[in-house]
């Protein structure tokens, strides 16, 4: 055998390799995905890092004497190289340390874990109410050409109400005038929890649901329009039968995107909703510590928030393969 035949067939195993099935999931689902977190991290540390302040003011305050100042910065590694602090973050927050809050002098671990809870509830609760009247609206339009121009008009409403408009209007009719429930807080025990969170939750998804039955009416309808079901239903095949095998089958691609993408962006809502109605989260801590300049805790929110969004994005990813024969042939 030559020397150009036994090259030919190294190359061709190693494509063959390439393309094997277990290891092109692992780089789209696992190792593209942690790439992502890691990049979007180490931008958003050297950010930080270059961003207006000096922790060790805020630490020791305007009097401190320049060897505490020098010591301080010593001991936080504020002098060394910006890879090798990143590094010390990154291998210290994959064992649970996420550094220590400037503002309120607790780790920052120890700041996220109550009001994780509270924004995972308050996320939870929007994701429901999105999907229920989002899908609920859009699917009435899609199918009903008589309802049609009302679900548009009302999801244009929905779209164009900001989510700060919503909040005003919602706590000043519901919580305000007709006291039904409260204006500020999370509550404690689950029922009151879900009292509590109920106005911001509606404040939170309304814009996203007007946004998902919107989409949901247009895919549906123009699926709904098309040439095979018009047939079908010139055949007298029953309409309910066309509606699950063709109509729905067909738009639930982009339905399932717009649904994922909406939940995802949930958590980056929250900094908006969260400050307006009182509520101790994720978003509220992360508003109070960007006015305090506090860079531990802006940082490892950020971060929760860009995971967040890319295991979303990437379960959807999934689920549209899963959908589509098409992507898993293209892949």
């Amino acid at each position: 055998m030559s020397a150009s035949t036994s090259a030919a067939g190294t190359r061709a195993r190693v494509r063959v390799s390439w393309r094997h099935p277990a290891l092109s999931l692992t780089m789209t689902y696992v190792a593209g995905p942690v790439a992502i977190v890691l990049c979007a991290s180490f931008l958003l540390f050297a950010v930080l890092t270059w961003a207006p302040g000096d922790p060790v003011a805020q630490l020791l305050g305007p009097h401190a004497s320049d060897a505490a100042r020098a010591a301080t910065r010593a001991r936080l590694g504020l002098d060394d190289p910006l890879p090798q602090r990143y590094w010390d973050w990154l291998t210290s927050a994959l064992h649970g340390d996420l550094g220590t809050s400037l503002t309120y002098r607790q780790p920052v671990s120890d700041l996220l874990a109550p009001r994780l809870l509270t924004t995972l509830l308050l996320v939870a609760m929007s994701a429901v109410l999105i999907l229920l009247a989002g899908l609920l609206l859009g699917g009435v339009g899609g199918t009903s050409p008589r309802w049609r121009p009302l679900v548009n008009t009302l999801s244009g409403l929905g779209i164009a109400v900001p989510a700060f408009v919503a909040t005003t209007l919602l706590i000043s009719v519901f919580a305000v005038n007709l006291g039904w429930f409260p204006t500020s807080g999370a509550g404690s025990g689950l029922a009151d929890r879900l009292w509590h969170l109920t106005l911001p939750a509606v404040a939170l998804s309304i814009g996203y649901a007007a946004y998902l039955a919107q989409l949901t009416s247009s895919a549906i309808g123009e699926e709904a329009e098309a040439e095979h079901v018009l047939t079908g239903r010139g055949r007298g095949l029953p309409r309910s039968w066309l509606f699950r095998r063709h109509i729905l089958r067909n738009a639930a691609l982009p339905i399932l995107t717009a649904s994922g993408l909406t939940v995802a962006g949930l958590v980056a809502g929250s900094v908006v909703v969260e400050p307006a109605f009182g509520i101790d989260g994720i978003g509220s801590l992360l508003i109070r510590s960007v006015s305090a300049k506090d860079y531990p805790v802006v940082l490892a929110v950020s971060v929760l928030i860009v995971t967040v969004f890319v295991v979303v994005t990437t379960l959807l990813d999934a689920g549209q393969h899963l959908l589509d024969p098409r992507l898993r042939k293209g892949r």
